[in-house]
């Protein structure tokens, strides 16, 4: 595989020195200087900025320059025997022979066509990778974005620029580290328990985004392998987006979840024009939760014991509250202020570099880059770096026979935080949030002088690792880095069978995919004595994908008569996807400076192991598609049939079928709309169709077999892990749509509007319970059906425009609605427990949504013993049998508990004087109702640029984890500022519970921790400036362009959190949006130059 790799950068090393070298090797040549004039040939009068270039007998360009203002032009030809092209906006193009000449005038004809085409935006074509049909005449729900729309805000990838800005797309951040991916929802979830992620399409070719489902980075998952960060988001030209059904039903197995088409950016017929972009940000976080400093948690430490069963805390044992400056060790260590979350935080700094070359002739065009993307995280020992090459070459072979070939390598560097192995996540800031603040970042010596080592003691009141440890020794000492390098190949042959009508397209696409995980635990970051196994502890997991795509496509345009069009489309497609991984963990390396597991160390804990796999999956795909258009595209009906086959199933359901049909009316060519002539365009547009979706996991329908170590007679064994699925069918995916759209006011009005249901039948549930006597526990199957419904609505207006000043509008909202409708009986409908502190029910209840969780509603705290007496539903004391007083109590078979003054009061909803199961009630759903954003754009003489960009979320609910953490009174954990309002007293009113060590419930998952997270957020605001004609000339530039940008400026929310924005548990049927203190994201503050020449 990095063999394969190696000779492939080999090759692309060599493209680009070839083509870097051209301009040299022409200036090296011997020229001659042709001088001339470019004149309107119907009054003579000059044209400036025309494209003057020397082309050979190939039609290859060699050199080319730009007319100045009064139409003159001298360009160096290599060749006096070669032609020179002649083209401007607004004329036809003249080729011109040289012939020994050195000065030539040169009569351009004005041309009404071109300017036409170029007004008429509404019939652009994008490509697909399927069927050439314009924008204006597709059936389905789809949205376009320019990717020159969103240059100005600062992101690393493209799916975080999107944010907001088409109508039922819901990104979300998994993190605000650097190299964190963003959790991608088209029209909600598609599926429970697998993917809901789009499928992503880069020119043409399906791109892999998945991880291989039984390899783990320790946490990883598909946001946080954050694929997308591979494709530089300067060589995106545009991003086309399906919704619907019927569009996604093209693309197979991949696309229930939706589709996103990105086109990269292509050479055009011009000089060399070179690009360079650089743009510099500063970013900090919100403000963080306001932290207990080391005085008021010595004082709330000794309450919590107090309370537990009136003992004092015994400080002559614990040594962290004694001081006493004659313990000088102990004093000087533990009489401190510190706040952690500051001393784990630092200033974010990205810079952003990128470099192109695009141009060509009437033969071959090209275009290459590269770019350099680095960024250093808020939280210390957090990074991403990148490196980004690609190269786009389009070559006209003859007039039928068209070649182009597509070349990137990625390759990318991201520093976590180490996390108990090779883990993504960024806990690190959640041990900081809890961390006593008595205790230094830095440690004393016995003589109580301050050292240059982190405090980092093998043990104290909180614990040991991984309990607890010192976040900022940690944070620079441990590592944790992902590298990747990755290599995409894709090459494509058009050839013209029957000019104008068939054509033929053949794709070849190689993906080579290399990611290793290296992590590094040392002695120092933990404290723990060298001989434990949790100290220099070296893991390595690497794993290296491979795939093959291939896609032939005959595309059928037959002139069928006037007033009619017709195109077909049978397209064949596979893909051979391969994987191998290898991971190692070992520990007790003989120094720090040993960071590698193959150095000598221990492998025999449980915990330390060898592990290795691979695996290989095929899929492959046909696909009829059709569509007709009446009377000039008035009618238009579309209709495909898609089969496709995966390996992933057993021989019985190994294919399947899956079709679609569409159609658009076009209301406003009727002749009952022709006196409505503001209205410029109204379609109504409805489709249906089916997508399948196939299992995650490879070999589902086989026995797999695992093997076991000196469990039978001291002897190593194998035994059968699963149970044959001979029966698992496609998770099939029925989409139903009905929108339209409207242009208005010579389309400085567009309106789109869609209203949807998706039905995802026979979902694939994993983990069922089985009976024992089957030998197995568990088992995979379909199970359930799902419903999706919701509108969406995207709104584009230009309100004012006059002279230089033009203001621009735009808006989108959109609401989606997820209901349960089957769920087998053998599937575990519930998953969490309302008997313990700090946990949430969830269910997968029939006509309900998923996403939901239920607990108990926190009615405030006891303020007397009196306010804890039982009362029924009259309001009356309740009395046991014999008269006696009863008390409010917590009561489970397992657990007991009378509640004093100063505990939590939960409501008792069935009055019987128990807090139980029976008091359980719904709180909540992480699914937000409504989702969009909105912005103006205003512009000045097309040189001074406003852009305002603002993205919502409303009414949804997230868990505030870090709220509990810092608020349960516990343990020795440190606390929120809020707990200075406890209960102390009898007679105290307040929301905020006692203080009791290791007793009480008063941290039970209720609504006292379930917030509103929805919110309103600049999003970006830009201020651009470009420079004019004039000053460019003088520079002998062809654009200059410099701009700042806030991103993030401010959220509008009731959100007590640092930020509201806090994604679910992709693939996980009980997750839901809990805040666990991961890094928010960050205000960004960047400023971006952009110039070509």
């Amino acid at each position: 595989m990095k063999q394969k790799i190696t000779n492939l950068l080999y090759c692309f090393s060599f493209a680009l020195i070839v083509l870097a070298a051209l301009p040299t090797l022409a200036q090296n040549a011997k020229t001659t200087v042709v001088r001339g004039k470019v004149v309107d040939s119907s009054d003579n009068l000059p044209i400036p900025s025309a494209t003057v270039v020397e082309q050979d007998s190939e039609n290859r360009t060699i050199t080319g320059v730009l007319s100045d203002v009064d139409g003159n032009f001298a360009i160096h030809v290599k060749n006096p025997k070669n032609k020179i092209f002649v083209s401007s906006i607004g004329y036809k193009s003249k080729l011109v022979s040289i012939d020994g000449r050195d000065n030539i005038r040169i009569a351009l004809v004005s041309s009404v066509e071109t300017l036409s085409e170029v007004v008429i935006t509404s019939q652009k074509k994008v490509e697909t990778g399927l069927m050439n049909i314009s924008e204006r005449n597709k059936t389905t729900s789809s949205v376009t974005i320019k990717a020159s729309d969103l240059a100005t805000s600062q992101a690393a990838s493209i799916d975080e620029q999107l944010q907001g800005r088409v109508a039922g797309v819901d990104i979300i951040a998994s993190s605000g580290d650097p190299g964190a991916g963003m959790q991608i929802k088209i029209r909600g979830a598609s599926s429970i328990s697998g993917s809901s992620a789009p499928l992503i399409v880069v020119d043409g070719m399906p791109y892999e985004t998945s991880i291989p489902a039984d390899f783990n980075f320790g946490t990883a998952d598909d946001e946080g392998y954050a694929a997308l960060l591979n494709i530089a988001p300067s060589d995106i030209e545009t991003i086309t987006i399906d919704k619907d059904a019927a569009a996604t039903a093209l693309w197979g197995s991949r696309a229930a979840g939706g589709v996103i088409i990105i086109n990269t950016k292509r050479g055009g017929i011009s000089a060399p024009k070179i690009n360079y972009s650089f743009v510099g940000t500063y970013s900090k976080l919100p403000d963080a939760i306001p932290m207990l400093n080391g005085d008021q948690y010595s004082q709330l430490i000794p309450e919590e014991f107090m309370n537990r069963n009136g003992v004092p805390l015994n400080t002559q044992t614990v040594k962290e509250f004694m001081y006493d400056p004659q313990e000088v060790y102990y004093y000087k260590n533990y009489s401190n202020n510190t706040n952690w979350i500051d001393e784990v935080s630092q200033t974010g700094l990205i810079g952003d570099h990128n470099l192109s070359l695009q141009g060509g002739g009437q033969r071959a065009r090209y275009f290459t880059s590269v770019g350099y993307y680095n960024s250093k995280g808020v939280t210390r020992g957090t990074g991403f770096e990148r490196v980004s090459t690609r190269l786009n070459l389009d070559y006209v072979v003859s007039d039928r026979i068209k070649f182009k070939t597509d070349i990137s390598y990625t390759h990318s560097d991201t520093q976590r935080n180490y996390v108990n192995g090779t883990g993504n996540g960024d806990l690190i800031r959640s041990v900081a949030y809890g961390k006593m603040p008595n205790m230094g970042v830095y440690e004393y010596n016995e003589e109580g002088i301050l050292t240059p080592n982190y405090f980092s003691p093998a043990q104290n009141v909180q614990g040991r690792y991984p309990g607890t440890y010192n976040p900022v020794a940690m944070a620079e000492y441990a590592t944790n880095d992902q590298v990747s390098d990755r290599i995409v190949p894709h090459f494509n042959i058009n050839v013209d069978i029957i000019p104008k009508e068939l054509i033929a397209t053949f794709d070849l696409q190689f993906d080579f995919n290399s990611t290793k995980a290296k992590a590094f635990l040392p002695q120092n970051a933990t404290g723990r004595p060298i001989t434990e196994t949790v100290v220099n502890r070296a893991s390595d997991a690497d794993v290296d994908t491979s795939s093959i795509t291939t896609k032939t496509n005959f595309i059928y345009s037959p002139n069928i008569g006037k007033n009619q069009s017709l195109q077909m489309l049978w397209s064949i497609q596979s893909n051979d996807f391969r994987y191998e991984s290898h991971q190692v963990l070992t520990s007790n390396t003989a120094s720090s400076l040993l960071t590698d597991p193959s150095n000598p160390s221990r492998t025999q804990n449980s915990d330390l192991q060898l592990y290795t796999n691979n695996s290989q999956a095929r899929s492959v795909g046909s696909l009829l598609n059709a569509q007709y258009g009446l009377m000039d595209n008035r009618y238009i009906v579309n209709v495909g049939l898609r089969a496709d086959g995966n390996s992933k199933f057993g021989p019985e359901n190994r294919y399947g079928l899956f079709p679609s049909a569409s159609a658009r009316w076009r209301i406003s060519d009727e002749k009952f709309m022709k006196k409505l002539t503001y209205i410029d365009d109204f379609s109504l547009r409805l489709s249906y169709g089916k997508s399948g979706k196939a299992p995650r996991y490879d070999y589902s329908f086989f026995n797999v077999y695992g093997n076991f170590s000196s469990d039978y007679l001291g002897m190593n064994g194998v035994y059968p892990q699963n149970i044959e699925l001979s029966n698992l069918r496609w998770e099939t995916l029925t989409g139903k749509n009905l929108g339209f759209n409207l242009q208005m006011f010579k389309r400085r009005l567009t309106l789109d509007v869609d209203f949807y249901r998706n039905t995802t039948e026979d979902m694939i549930f994993q983990n069922i319970d089985l009976t024992t006597i089957s030998g197995y526990s568990k088992v995979d199957a379909n199970v359930g059906t799902m419903d999706n419904q919701g509108w969406e609505v995207g709104l584009f207006t230009t309100p004012y425009k006059s002279g230089k000043w033009k203001v621009e509008f735009n808006f989108n909202i959109s609401s989606n609605e997820n209901m349960i409708r089957e769920i087998s009986e053998y599937y575990p409908n519930q998953s969490g427990n309302t008997d313990r502190n700090g946990e949430f029910k969830r269910f997968l209840q029939i006509d309900n949504p998923f996403g939901s969780f239920y607990g108990y509603k926190f009615k405030g705290v006891y303020v007397d013993k009196d306010a804890t007496l039982a009362r029924d539903g009259n309001g009356n004391v309740i009395t046991g049998p014999n008269g006696q007083t009863v008390y409010m109590r917590f009561n489970y078979p397992n657990t007991d508990y009378i509640f004093q003054p100063g505990d939590a009061i939960y409501e008792d909803i069935n009055k019987d004087g128990n807090i139980d199961s029976r008091d359980v009630v719904y709180l909540g759903n992480s699914n937000p109702k409504l989702t969009g954003g909105f912005g103006p754009n205003i512009i000045f003489n097309n040189q001074f640029k406003l852009l305002l960009y603002f993205n919502y979320r409303l009414n949804y609910d997230i868990v505030n984890g870090t709220d509990m953490l810092t608020t349960n009174m516990y343990g020795w954990n440190n606390q929120s500022t809020a707990t200075l309002s406890r209960w102390r007293n009898p007679g105290d009113v307040t929301d905020m519970p006692r203080a009791v060590y290791g007793a009480g419930y008063n941290w039970l998952g209720s609504d006292r921790y379930v917030e509103d997270a929805s919110f309103l957020r600049l999003r970006s605001i830009t201020f651009s400036y470009t420079l004019g004609k004039s000053m460019l000339k003088k520079l002998k530039m062809d654009e200059i362009r410099t701009y700042i940008t806030a991103d993030n400026l401010y959220t509008w929310t009731n959100y007590r959190g640092q930020d509201p924005e806090v994604s679910m548990k992709s693939g996980d049927p009980f997750g839901i949006a809990i805040d666990n203190s991961r890094t928010p994201p960050t205000s960004r503050i960047s400023l971006g130059i952009t110039t070509r020449f």
